[in-house]
């Protein structure tokens, strides 16, 4: 599956988790599945506690990280 494809399955929307990204409209914001997978467990330790995610949907939370990681400038928000 392609980064285009695996990014489909990121969605948004203001009614779940404040408007986070999330992993296929499901709370499962993708900041908690980069914590999990950056600490101690593992994919098939994170796949049995939580069995509605899908092996696809770690690569997507990675493919999200990576195409934040690319943009280049980040405006300062003013302090109102």
């Amino acid at each position: 599956m392609g980064s285009e494809e695996l990014l489909k399955r990121i969605t948004m929307s203001s009614d779940i988790c404040h408007g986070k990204p999330c992993i296929r409209g499901l709370r499962y914001p993708v900041e908690f599945i980069l914590e999990m997978l950056s600490g101690d467990s593992t994919e098939a330790e994170l796949l049995e506690d939580y069995p509605d995610l899908e092996p696809e949907d770690f690569k997507a939370a990675q493919a999200y990280a990576a195409r934040l990681a690319k943009i280049k400038y980040f405006a300062p928000l003013s302090a109102a």
